[in-house]
């Protein structure tokens, strides 16, 4: 890889070490920022804007102002009210200087550019235990596919140190930029929201035919897939949702899927951005709640697990 494509950047908001549960064996995930979904139960509501964004702890804040006079793109103001208000992602620079300068250290930063050689470079200080337990990096997201070249050049730099690749992706992107990553993915876990394209873009923005389209190409192409479907209360928990899915999965050819029980552990997420979290009032849902969903994945062909 020549130096150039190593200094390639893109925006990341985490660099999670020590991953168990984002691929095989001991990974570093790498979640870039922006996705062009917009699924109401995100548990990570600042991964969907690809800009930096700024979050406020209420809780933290003494109510000083300081970060308005900080700003010097002049992307915090007050209300009439007094109330702070940040402005949207094209106003904030992502500088930090509030985050920095706030005395009660109310505020972070969620989003920065790094280039390949940086990311890589962290990556990296953990290669024994890549090696030890099977492990490499992973991309999430976001959506890691929307920042595409980036993606697509972090991979080929960890294929070119030994490296095993996984990415958690939800496949909707044009199938020539999916593509262009398969052959540096070792595994792939893919999203699977709903089998209903209405239904899908009621609740995510998009509809589902890139997702499913990729999904079976990766799939056809023999690549290590698992598809992976978030069951979500009132979106896809019914029975009819299930046989639709596991259907549509049996048709284009999948082994196995994990179900991933609803949670709420990204909800303080919105009170820092501001935004209102739509599944506030339901209820999680446990193992044991999916057994009947499991069992009828089974019926199907697929070996379903949570």
């Amino acid at each position: 890889m020549h130096s150039a494509d190593r200094q390639k950047t893109g925006i990341v908001f985490n660099i999670q070490k020590f991953s168990i549960n984002d691929g095989p064996g001991i990974r570093t995930t790498v979640f870039l920022k922006g996705c062009p979904l917009h699924c109401r139960w995100c548990s990570n509501p600042e991964s969907q804007a690809m800009a930096p964004q700024v979050l406020r702890d209420a809780k933290k804040c003494v109510g000083c102002h300081h970060c308005v006079e900080a700003c010097p793109a002049h992307a915090v103001t007050l209300d009439a009210n007094g109330a702070l208000h940040f402005a949207p992602n094209s106003a904030c620079a992502g500088c930090g200087r509030c985050v920095r300068e706030c005395p009660a250290q109310a505020l972070e930063v969620a989003g920065e550019r790094k280039t390949v050689q940086q990311v890589l470079d962290v990556v990296l200080q953990d290669r024994p235990f890549y090696e030890e337990s099977g492990g490499g990096l992973t991309l999430s997201g976001g959506e890691f596919l929307l920042q595409h070249e980036f993606s697509l050049e972090l991979l080929k730099a960890a294929k070119e140190e030994g490296l095993h690749t996984c990415c958690e992706t939800t496949a909707f992107a044009a199938p020539d930029v999916f593509d262009a990553m398969l052959p540096y993915l070792d595994t792939l876990y893919i999203d699977m929201k709903h089998a209903d394209a209405d239904r899908h873009k009621k609740f995510t923005g998009v509809d589902n035919a890139l997702c499913l389209e990729n999904l079976a190409h990766a799939i056809a192409a023999g690549k290590d897939v698992l598809v992976r479907i978030p069951i979500i209360p009132g979106f896809n928990d019914s029975t009819d949702d299930a046989e639709r899915m596991a259907a549509k999965l049996h048709e284009i050819g999948a082994p196995r899927c994990q179900l991933l029980p609803f949670h709420q552990f990204g909800e303080n997420k919105y009170a820092l951005l501001g935004r209102t979290y739509a599944y506030r009032d339901v209820d999680a849902l446990t193992k044991d709640a999916l057994a009947d969903t499991v069992a009828l994945f089974r019926v199907h062909g697929i070996d379903a697990f949570v």
